[in-house]
């Protein structure tokens, strides 16, 4: 949140200065509805009007000039903002965001080159809106491409025109259709579409009663074993490796060595691999092995008496 807020600072500092009054804003203690009511009462400019002021802005700097500008395009930010209310994030969020790159499309904005504010300044605001759905969307990236981000803001609207259900899965050519027209390949297509229909990332902490009390992360529990189960386990574990260690010593060396290399090895010796190395037969192995296991027993319950650990045999 910090790193989003010098994000967001950073880019007021680069917008222009809007002196006056001040202008209408979102907040916790404005509605959506009066906030829209509010913008309704600022002026739709002239073509002549709105060439002058920018000039004004462009050649003086004149945050007056700015004001206007951006005050009587709020209601153009309100409308795109509404296009996108289908990814669930709340209308007065994108709306600040679009503000912004409103802003942004003022500063930048050259009345000379013969065209009106709103057909510039909707690329601007536009793509603010884009970059912080797919900031809110997932923690994990979505569209990290051109190519790919025209795929998650065009995917719902090509599913209706092919009348393609919004939850299911898509069918081969439909996926092949949205792939061409969108130059992605049909496995993007089909992921894009899974992780939509799963929908964004939801926050632990939202209340599932109307009341407010209650969390998601009540609801969640831990099937892993207890933290006392775990370290008793392990103790235990550490109790009887250091039994077996301890009875090893009671073996001769090629009883130990069979023993090891047939039963506490990740990937054991074959009785034919073991009887060429001593040069005897694979029964004589076998019965070596079994012997020692025997005797390895009987010293671990041996010691394990001694220690008070387990029951003496």
């Amino acid at each position: 949140m910090k790193g989003r807020v010098n994000k967001m600072s950073e880019a007021k500092r680069k917008l222009p200065a809007t002196g006056g009054t001040a202008m209408p804003a979102l907040g916790p203690e404005q509605s959506l509805n009066r906030y829209l009511a509010e913008i309704k009462k600022y002026p739709v400019l002239t073509a002549e009007q709105e060439y002058m002021l920018a000039k004004r802005y462009a050649e003086h700097q004149d945050p007056e000039a700015a004001k206007q500008l951006v005050t009587s395009h709020l209601r153009l930010v309100a409308k795109i903002a509404m296009g996108y209310r289908g990814y669930g994030l709340p209308v007065s969020e994108l709306i600040s965001e679009g503000n912004i790159g409103l802003m942004q499309g003022v500063k930048k904005f050259e009345p000379d080159r013969g065209f009106r504010l709103a057909t510039y300044a909707m690329w601007w605001i536009k793509a603010s809106m884009q970059e912080f759905i797919l900031r809110s969307w997932s923690l994990v990236k979505i569209g990290t491409t051109a190519a790919q981000k025209k795929l998650f803001f065009n995917l719902r609207r090509m599913k209706k025109n092919l009348d393609a259900y919004e939850d299911t899965d898509l069918h081969p050519d439909q996926v092949t259709k949205i792939a061409t027209d969108l130059g992605v390949s049909e496995a993007e297509v089909v992921n894009m579409n899974r992780r939509m229909m799963m929908g964004g990332d939801a926050s632990l902490n939202v209340s599932f009663n109307e009341d407010g009390e209650g969390q998601w992360q009540d609801m969640l529990e831990d099937s892993g074993p207890l933290q006392d189960q775990m370290a008793e386990e392990a103790q235990e574990a550490g109790n009887r490796h250091s039994l077996l260690i301890e009875a090893m010593d009671s073996l001769g060396e090629r009883e130990k060595h069979i023993l090891t290399q047939r039963r506490l090895i990740e990937n054991p010796q074959t009785l034919e691999e073991l009887s060429q190395e001593y040069g005897v037969s694979r029964e004589r192995v076998r019965q070596i092995e079994v012997r020692a296991f025997e005797k390895l027993q009987k010293a671990m319950l041996r010691i394990a008496g001694d220690r008070r650990l387990l029951p003496a045999a």
